[in-house]
């Protein structure tokens, strides 16, 4: 059994579990999934396949032949021809890698496959065990600050609707014995690099994440708060583990918890 809390930190009633709170949680398998699931986003980057061909580089080895380049001591290196006098040619070589504007020698390609595949009951599996670690606390604490917190999962009432503003929702978390994690997940810093010149100034941590029900729905209160508000229905893996292992302080809605069973 496990307390229910109210948005202003009192305990309400007593639920059960469900079974899913349960599941054996396994390493490799959450790790495998977040991989499989990081991969969709991976953007592909290839060359244009004609880049450095688009020049004519025809040299004959013939003897007598138009344009040859016999018993001129010229290697096998294509070459376009700049000028000529006469028969006599003057040449640039072209086309080849060792040579100036040539093609790679082994340029990325467009048909190469960056998606890794994973069974949907293994993808499944692992969300399961993400929900399971969440009520771990020893797990949690690993990457959290709940000195505060005696039992996990934290479970609300739900009426998010209800926090209008930041500060009411600063309380809410305070109420449940969240206000030095709070503190924590809004403290930001400068990144290093080139990387707060392209629109990514400020590293921030991995947040709290509130899942709720179907028909449930969080005001904008929780956004300044470096808060994740998702629906039971479109939890991922990442985000119920932190980068793919198991942790992260998820808090759950009394309607969530309700769609699980």
């Amino acid at each position: 059994m496990v307390k229910v809390f109210s948005t202003d930190g009192k305990s309400e009633e007593e639920i059960k579990l469900p079974e899913v709170f349960n599941t054996k949680v396994n390493y490799a398998t959450l790790k495998k999934a977040f991989l499989a699931e990081q991969s969709e986003k991976f953007q592909l980057k290839y060359t244009d396949p004609m880049a450095g061909k688009r020049k004519v580089a025809r040299l004959t080895k013939r003897r007598r032949s138009y344009k040859t380049s016999y018993g001129r001591g010229l290697d096998r290196t294509p070459r376009k021809t700049l000028s000529k006098i006469g028969t006599n040619f003057s040449y640039a070589g072209a086309v080849a890698p060792n040579t100036v504007g040539g093609r790679q020698a082994h340029p990325p390609k467009a048909e190469k496959n960056l998606i890794k595949e994973i069974n949907k009951k293994e993808r499944r599996l692992a969300v399961k065990m993400g929900i399971a670690a969440s009520a771990d606390l020893s797990s949690v604490s690993q990457f959290h600050k709940i000195e505060g917190i005696k039992e996990l999962p934290i479970i609300i009432s739900g009426n998010l609707e209800s926090i209008k503003k930041t500060k009411d929702a600063v309380k809410m978390f305070s109420s449940i014995g969240l206000g030095t994690e709070l503190e924590r997940v809004m403290e930001r810093k400068i990144r290093s690099g080139k990387g707060k010149l392209r629109g990514r100034k400020y590293r921030k941590k991995l947040s709290i994440i509130i899942v709720t029900g179907k028909g449930e729905k969080a005001s904008k209160a929780f956004s300044n708060t470096n808060t994740l508000i998702k629906s039971f229905n479109e939890l991922t893996v990442s985000d119920v583990s932190q980068a793919g292992r198991p942790g992260r302080l998820v808090i759950w809605t009394k309607d969530a918890v309700e769609k699980m069973r």
